[in-house]
């Protein structure tokens, strides 16, 4: 008998210890309607239901006592502790797994926001709310819509998936995806993002990344692009704070200017939106259309600053230029996209064509209406060197105080020479090609036509003295003039070439510095036979 009534006590337990703790509950009036209700017990009037903490209230109830099942009607509230209430107009409440599903003008509350839906689901279990037919979520910062979300009381946190928007006065977030929490105003973006600036239209766009919406400071790991006003900004991964106006970003960086013709690129970039001022380093390169062919600028560290109107771009150390028909290369270059002006400093270095051109100091003009190249100035120290074409040793050779140069369809037309100007050139015959004659001349001023980067005609713009020497008699001293260098194995072939460093200054790889040792004698009035080389008009 004992043992009878052990077993029994113990299956008693085990069915409460099942079915969870029975709800208290209370109303003004009770009845039972089998035919109507089976199983039911109808409360209607002041109905209150308690259960482990949460207290039920509402006008009209069924309990269906077997299954720990309520059903409430009109005017439903629940409330949790201190900090949670519910409102709605029916609510089905389960004991069992302490699950309610609430429907129709559905608002709930806690400390640190209000949400409204039509259905929700509250598993009281997980402390988890989740609807699934869109909710709309507001705290003191923000107002979160989506179709699709989960509330997780403990972590103030919202995982809000399909048609999501977080709205404030200065902010419009879209996304398909995010994690928000309520107490900090952060947002955790997972897929394709887009956030607004509803004050001057600026964009971010990611498809990963971070964003507090109270202090508007955002951080992107993936596809992340920034749009503003007059540049779009992209990378790997990019950090930006607004109320600052700086934006750093990481590998793989592209910055677009939208009004100039103009795109920068690098591994680490910062931009200063509100000083209109642009770093980049770690592969910086420079990238400008003219003429519809792409100019590429590298250098250690690329600065550009100003507005469109009056935007500067500087470069600094190991700089080097390609372009199909032009190279360049320099320690520094600072490019005015106003004036179209581009300076070259220390060591510079151009390659036009066949044609070396180097000086203390090189200015490129670019038409800015046109963007073709206009004119070319070499000051101090000006050389330019062509390779002759049937001989690795020999070189064609122009030297003088300063050079200036005139540019047609990007080719260099015209060159100037003005003071102490020489030159050397080899004559070879038009039809065989064999070397005849080597002429050295010197004149304050020399003007050369080029054609095809070849020299076409010379013209002496005052007396000149020279000679002309047979190959066999040539001296060695005059081969070469003095501060000759050839500088061929610097030149960037192709713009993959513009990343490459060099070991040696172009001073230790490669200049010669030929002193004459021999005075020019009066140029021979010996008739030369035709050569396909220049032929001089003295004036």
């Amino acid at each position: 008998m004992k043992r009878l009534l052990l077993l029994l006590l113990l299956t008693i337990s085990f069915s409460s210890f099942s079915q969870g703790k029975k709800m208290v509950y209370g109303a003004e009036y009770q009845s039972v309607d089998e035919e109507k209700y089976p199983g039911a017990i109808v409360l209607i009037g002041n109905v209150k239901m308690t259960h482990e903490g949460a207290v039920l209230t509402c006008k009209q109830a069924l309990y269906y006592k077997d299954k720990n099942f309520f059903k409430a009607i009109d005017n439903v509230v629940i409330k949790q502790g201190d900090t949670i209430t519910q409102n709605s107009d029916y609510t089905d409440y389960d004991a069992n797994s302490k699950q309610a599903l609430s429907w129709g003008n559905v608002v709930l509350k806690d400390p640190t926001m209000t949400l409204t839906t039509d259905t929700l689901q509250f598993d009281r279990l997980n402390q988890k709310l989740y609807y699934r037919s869109f909710a709309t979520i507001k705290d003191p910062t923000n107002t979160l819509k989506s179709k699709n979300g989960n509330y997780y009381l403990e972590t103030k946190k919202f995982t809000a998936t399909t048609r999501v928007t977080v709205v404030n006065p200065e902010h419009n977030l879209e996304s398909n995806h995010l994690d928000y929490y309520t107490n900090s105003g952060l947002a955790y973006l997972y897929g394709p993002s887009t956030i607004t600036n509803t004050q001057n239209e600026n964009k971010i766009y990611c498809e990963r990344g971070f964003y507090n919406t109270k202090t508007d400071i955002s951080y992107f790991v993936k596809n992340a692009k920034l749009y503003l006003k007059e540049r779009t900004v992209e990378g790997d991964s990019l950090y930006y704070d607004k109320k600052k106006g700086f934006a750093s970003a990481t590998n793989n960086i592209q910055v677009i200017d939208t009004v100039q013709n103009f795109v920068t690129k690098g591994n680490y970039a910062e931009i200063f939106e509100l000083k209109d001022s642009l770093f980049i380093v770690d592969r910086a390169v420079a990238i400008s259309i003219i003429d519809k062919d792409s100019m590429f600028v590298h250098g250690d560290t690329l600065l550009v600053t100003g507005k469109p109107e009056n935007r500067v771009i500087r470069t600094y150390n190991n700089v080097k230029i390609f372009k199909s028909d032009l190279q360049g290369k320099c320690d520094s270059i600072h490019t005015d996209q106003t004036t179209g002006l581009t300076r070259m400093f220390r060591d510079p270095v151009i390659w036009s064509d066949a044609n070396q051109i180097t000086g203390d100091t090189i200015h490129l003009l670019t038409n800015v209406e046109t963007e073709k190249l206009d004119s070319l100035k070499v000051l101090n120290n000006s050389f330019i060197v062509s390779k002759d074409s049937l001989s690795d040793s020999d070189f064609n050779q122009i030297k003088g105080r300063n050079m200036f140069g005139k540019f047609k369809d990007n080719k260099l037309r015209l060159l100037l020479v003005k003071g102490n100007a020489e030159s050397v050139y080899f004559n070879r015959n038009e039809q065989t090609n064999v070397l005849e004659t080597i002429t050295k001349e010197i004149s304050s001023n020399i003007e050369f036509i080029l054609e095809k980067g070849q020299i076409e005609t010379i013209k002496y713009l005052k007396r000149s003295e020279g000679i002309t020497y047979p190959p066999s008699k040539l001296p060695e001293d005059v081969k070469k003039l003095s501060g000759f260098i050839w500088r061929e194995s610097e030149q960037p072939k192709k713009k993959e070439d513009i990343f490459k460093k060099d070991n040696k200054t172009p001073k230790e790889n490669n200049k010669e510095i030929i002193k004459p040792k021999v005075v020019l004698e009066p140029k021979s009035k010996k008739k030369s036979k035709k050569t396909n080389l220049p032929t001089r008009k003295d004036q």
